[in-house]
């Protein structure tokens, strides 16, 4: 199976479908962190038209679409960065691939676009943390938990622990170190969807 891993430069989610076996590749504007020639530092728009994939999982930036930033949204409305973010998020939703995964955190999208299918955590996965991500699928089914961590109880000192990345100290990569996907999360997205059929799924 040929999948884009769009705006994606860890190579996290591209390396658990490679795992697999599946031709995956993963592009972002900027260049992969693990240096791998399965990347295209490219404009995910236009590396979409460059061949026939199978499935896209896209990671579009959310600098001014996640609700972590509300308070400088009439600022982003205004300058029309706010509007580039919205058009390019939606213009991946309707790209011409039969499979697709929209990864994105709480924001405006919900309420510009639609709900999303589903709200998934990091310790659902094995990964002992919390950060809800949301997904907008086609012809994908929702994630399934594969390793579902007991939470800590609040403000205990593992409770913070599980804040790690919702918490980090203000940093020229911590927009980075934040968008990463864990993981547990790469690997269900691997193993769950490349054996979905598109049959049993409608568009959206």
């Amino acid at each position: 199976m040929r999948v884009l891993i769009a705006c994606e430069s860890s190579g996290q989610v591209r390396r658990a479908f490679r795992a697999l076996g599946h031709d995956a590749y993963s592009c972002d504007l900027l260049p992969s962190s693990d240096g791998s020639i399965h990347h295209f530092r490219a404009d995910a728009l236009e590396v979409m038209r460059l061949s026939h994939w199978d499935m896209m999982i896209a990671h579009p930036p959310c600098t001014h679409l996640a609700g972590s930033g509300a308070w400088c949204f009439p600022a982003k409305r205004a300058d029309g960065r706010q509007r580039e973010a919205i058009d390019f998020f939606l213009a991946l939703a309707s790209a011409p691939i039969k499979r697709i995964g929209i990864e994105n955190p709480v924001g405006i999208m919900s309420t510009i676009w639609r709900r999303p299918d589903q709200i998934i955590q990091p310790h659902q996965f094995g990964q002992p943390e919390f950060k809800a991500t949301c997904l907008w699928l086609k012809n994908l089914p929702l994630l399934q938990a594969t390793c579902q961590l007991k939470k800590p109880e609040r403000d205990t000192d593992e409770w913070k622990a599980w804040n790690y990345t919702l918490s980090l100290s203000p940093s020229v990569d911590r927009w980075k170190k934040r968008s990463e996907t864990k993981p547990g999360i790469a690997m269900a997205m691997a193993q769950q969807w490349a054996n979905a059929t598109i049959e049993q799924f409608e568009l959206f």
